[in-house]
């Protein structure tokens, strides 16, 4: 039975990080890149970049929302494995 919580709670993460990126549309943030950009064009206006984005999110938010999952699937991850290594630890001294 925990493992199909396991799958239910993975699941609504999942659709909690999709649903905004569907929902809303035209939002707007000024992040890093935003000034960089500006930057860029200033210091030299004929700079073509490398490469296009192979996916335009829908609004600058979106952005936010991507890192914010990001960082939270980063630490679900170290999470994880100090709690695994910790385990080990623990069943080895016993």
């Amino acid at each position: 039975m925990k493992k199909g919580w396991n799958w239910l709670l993975l699941s609504g993460v999942i659709v909690l990080a999709i649903v905004p990126l569907l929902l809303v549309q035209d939002s707007e943030f000024g992040g890093a890149d935003g000034v960089a950009e500006e930057a860029i064009k200033e210091i030299a206006p004929n700079y073509e970049p490398w490469f296009q984005p192979l996916i335009e999110p829908p609004g600058g938010e979106t952005e936010s929302l991507l890192f914010a999952v990001q960082a939270a699937l980063g630490a679900g991850v170290v999470g994880y494995a100090v709690g695994l290594y910790k385990g080990r630890l623990d069943k080895r001294k016993k």
